[in-house]
């Protein structure tokens, strides 16, 4: 049995998430803009070292089979629902734009999800260890480490079946 991946989070380290962006090649409206303008190209560091900052909130949840994994901050905020073990198209619209196929499974505890699109070896494993939420996030040879302590367990929060 796992454990309950389900409540709110909220982020108290962030390791080499401007790695991870790199790797999946963010591109904001705004650092598109900059970028024709300075001629540059690649991903505006100060965009990166903003994002970097952030103190994300999780929010997950589960009803009838489906799992909803919110990731909040006040930059944007991201959605992703889904039922385990079912490839689904996931548009990551607000984060690097991509329409992938993603499935997400459980791997012993880990909640892993592959994502198949442009990039290679993408996607991400959420897991508890030590009543703290962790997440890799990982692509093109990055690793991002977060992690993320729970705020106010509730007897009735929802819990994500093997």
């Amino acid at each position: 049995m796992s454990a309950s991946l389900c409540g709110t989070w909220d982020m108290v380290s962030n390791v080499n998430f401007e790695g991870y962006m790199v790797a999946l090649g963010l591109h904001s409206e705004l650092e598109l803009k900059l970028m024709s303008i300075s001629r540059q190209s690649g991903i505006s560091p100060c965009l990166r070292k903003t994002a970097i900052k952030l103190k994300l909130k999780k929010v997950i949840e589960e009803q009838g089979g489906v799992c909803r994994i919110k990731t909040l901050s006040v930059f944007r905020n991201y959605t992703t629902s889904f039922t385990v073990g079912h490839q689904f198209e996931e548009v990551t619209r607000g984060l690097d734009n991509q329409c992938l196929k993603s499935t997400v499974t459980w791997d012993g505890d880990r909640l892993v999800c592959e994502q198949i699109g442009q990039k290679k070896n993408r996607g991400w494993a959420h897991w508890i260890e030590d009543d703290k939420l962790h997440l890799e996030l990982y692509c093109d040879g990055q690793v991002c480490k977060q992690v993320f302590k729970k705020k106010g367990l509730k007897d009735d929060e929802c819990k994500l079946d093997a």
